[in-house]
């Protein structure tokens, strides 16, 4: 696909995204989308990360404390299994939610799977600022396209990122597996942005996260 094409396509979903109500904006670089969420967080606000291999590419974890916000980042080393489930709580009432989404389907709905339900639930309600931020990689076409790309692209390398002991691991895709470290237990679709959330999706133009 041509970078014009790839970019018509991007700024199609944008338009379907703010159609579905959600606050949307498109950026060419991933480096514009961080200083915007950076210019977005007041510098004593309260931060929820989510675990999102977009967000660490973007090192938004470190730039965040370094100015001296107070972040919940569940998956740093060292932290009890307490301690992941009280950060988990804590950003469901924080200030500003950061994340992205598994697939972002090009009529303006966001699909995501999740092992806990914590992100989701984040995303849906609780946190007084949600800002999602996707590379043009997670643009799909359809609901089937979307599940497609979670079963063979999302889900096999955050299984692999997690050191989870899952088939899908070896297999390449999902093999719908029935362990206690299965990390595919709730699928939600945000069709419209929820009336009393305050979601933002920066779609940016480059390949980002899984």
């Amino acid at each position: 696909m041509s970078e014009h094409t790839t970019e018509t396509k991007v700024l199609k979903t944008v338009e379907a995204l703010k159609r579905n109500r959600f606050h949307a904006e498109y950026y060419k670089t991933a480096q514009q989308a961080l200083d915007q969420v950076l210019s977005m967080i007041a510098s004593d606000a309260t931060v929820g990360i989510a675990g999102s291999w977009t967000l660490m590419q973007l090192n938004i974890v470190e730039l965040l404390e370094a100015r001296g916000n107070t972040v919940f980042c569940h998956h740093k080393p060292g932290l009890s299994p307490e301690e992941v489930l009280d950060i988990r709580r804590k950003q469901l009432t924080c200030d500003v939610f950061l994340t992205s989404s598994n697939a972002i389907i090009e009529d303006g709905r966001l699909v995501n799977m999740d092992a806990t339900g914590n992100r989701v639930a984040a995303m849906m309600f609780g946190p007084k600022k949600c800002i999602v931020i996707a590379g043009e990689n997670k643009i799909v076409e359809n609901y089937d396209a979307a599940m497609q790309r979670i079963r063979k692209t999302a889900a096999p390398l955050n299984n692999k990122r997690l050191n989870r002991p899952n088939p899908c691991v070896n297999s390449g895709e999902c093999m719908d597996c029935q362990g206690p470290t299965r990390l595919c237990n709730i699928t939600t679709i945000l069709h419209k942005k929820p009336p009393v959330s305050d979601i933002h999706v920066f779609v940016v133009g480059e390949s980002l996260g899984y």
